[in-house]
């Protein structure tokens, strides 16, 4: 694998030092855009999974699945790649795996042809997390630069996840891109404008993103911090998450920065979310 230093790393750090100083960021580039894509939808047949106690005994939600593609004047940054495209091959149908029901009605590519772009146009790659239906069949980007926390690389390139002949193949290329790996928040661009925020405890790297518009101003993605808007309301963490406590204090965090930017907050699992951005060819900026 070929490991490079970011200069985005770089200028992130001396941004971190110049707020130190009391220094303010960018609050938003201009020409930054934000486009919604529709990377599936899963039924969540047994929604006990997704807390420690019983409030959703006897539920089953139907879910989003969104993914993001950021353009910036100096690149393009993909955020999450969804389910896997074979579910979109399986058709209207769908696939039904464990306690999920899976459709996928477009593919990341169909969408970037809508906006005239095709996969080798995504500079940047990074997932939320390493969960199947965030990081779906994200070989396909193994072209763009791989932005990565370590302890999700880690994670995502264990022994036991290569052990997953089904999920591991599909993006086991991501191990050979050009790749930069960082602890904690990541600046992207180096301005302020994108930035990957440290938010583990559902993974051992799992990320939020914060993108800051022009006119829209702050956006939040949430990843998998929250999957119910129920979930964020009571503070309910999945049975599967890795730790408890990260995930609470990821809460906390997640919440100080929503309300100290006053950021329009989007679960990525909530359909009325996912209403309510634009469509493609439309995007917030």
């Amino acid at each position: 694998m070929k490991t490079v230093l970011s200069m985005a790393a770089a200028a992130a750090a001396l941004a971190l030092a110049a707020c130190s100083q009391g220094e303010k960021p960018a609050s938003g580039a201009a020409g930054v855009k934000l486009y919604t894509f529709d990377c599936g939808r899963i039924q969540m047949n047994d929604l006990t999974l997704f807390t420690q106690g019983n409030e959703y005994d006897g539920r089953t939600n139907y879910g989003s699945v969104m993914c993001f593609l950021v353009r910036h004047p100096d690149g393009d940054l993909l955020w999450d790649a969804g389910l896997p495209a074979a579910i979109h091959d399986a058709g209207e149908e769908g696939v039904t795996s464990g306690p999920f029901t899976m459709e996928m009605p477009k593919t990341i590519e169909m969408q970037l042809a809508e906006i005239g772009l095709t996969v080798d146009d995504v500079d940047y790659f990074t997932p939320s997390h390493s969960h199947f239906d965030h990081i779906g069949d994200a070989g396909r980007f193994a072209g763009a630069t791989f932005l990565i926390d370590k302890d999700e690389r880690a994670h995502m390139f264990r022994d036991e996840a290569r052990a997953d002949e089904q999920t591991f193949p599909l993006y086991s290329d991501l191990e050979g891109a050009e790749t930069v790996e960082f602890d904690g928040d990541h600046d992207v661009f180096g301005d302020g404008s994108v930035t990957i925020l440290d938010m583990p405890g559902h993974t051992p790297g799992h990320k939020s993103l914060l993108v800051k518009l022009e006119n829209e101003g702050p956006v939040l993605l949430s990843g998998d911090l929250y999957h119910l808007q129920e979930s964020r309301e009571k503070r309910l963490v999945p049975k599967f998450n890795t730790n408890v406590e990260d995930t609470l204090a990821s809460m906390d965090r997640f919440e100080e920065i929503a309300a100290e930017t006053g950021a329009r907050v989007v679960i990525q699992h909530v359909m009325a979310d996912y209403e309510a951005l634009p469509r493609l060819p439309d995007y917030l900026d």
